[in-house]
């Protein structure tokens, strides 16, 4: 079961991901991406060099890093930073123009001023249930395979309202640091929004 902090951020999750579903719905329906073939090799590559103990955030930057070196990293790769928001203790970095198949945005979450999270949030608009389904599967049996079994953090239908949101995440614990795998769905009438989530935690 989680505990209150955990499901108090799952739930902020989900708000932010229906927001985000709500906002581009229409947008979706419109744009044609190429659909990547290599995002397991994405992780492989950014993600383990020094994964016996611990993960290390993905893009080249490491755990701490101050907000000034963030910012001219993100500079220097031509991302924009669409937004900087303030949350509790922390401020996150909404980043959009970080190059990678499928990556719609990134959160960079910074406290006392330091990097401590990174969500990288992934959207197919011409995938079906399927592909999805599919795709959170080689993820999973990945980190599997690399941290032993991920612990089910969330499994989920809400059908309370207008939007029909779906949420089913993984945790992975590696050190002092956590990796969470997650797929969100909102649907309202014929609109779909869906989105596969990987947070990079230090604790």
């Amino acid at each position: 079961m989680l505990c209150e902090s955990q499901m108090q951020a799952t739930q902020t999750k989900m708000t932010n991901w229906t927001a985000n579903g709500i906002v581009n719905f229409n947008r979706c329906r419109a744009i044609r991406q190429i659909l990547p073939t290599s995002l397991i090799a994405f992780f492989l590559t950014v993600s383990y060099a020094y994964a016996v103990d611990e993960l290390l955030p993905p893009f080249g930057f490491r755990w701490n890093d101050s907000m000034a070196r963030v910012e001219a990293v993100l500079h220097g790769a031509k991302a924009k930073i669409v937004s900087r928001e303030k949350k509790d203790n922390r401020e996150i970095w909404t980043v959009e123009g970080l190059v990678h198949p499928g990556l719609r945005r990134t959160l960079f979450s910074f406290k006392q001023r330091v990097l401590v999270a990174v969500e990288l949030q992934y959207e197919y608009p011409d995938w079906s249930i399927e592909r999805y389904n599919q795709r959170m599967g080689e993820i999973r049996k990945y980190f599997d395979e690399k941290y032993g079994t991920g612990k089910l953090v969330s499994r989920s239908r809400d059908t309370d309202t207008d939007v029909i949101q779906t949420l089913v995440g993984y945790q992975w614990m590696v050190g002092a640091t956590m990796l969470e795998l997650f797929y969100f769905s909102a649907q309202h009438d014929a609109l779909l929004y869906r989105t596969i989530s990987v947070d990079y935690k230090a604790l």
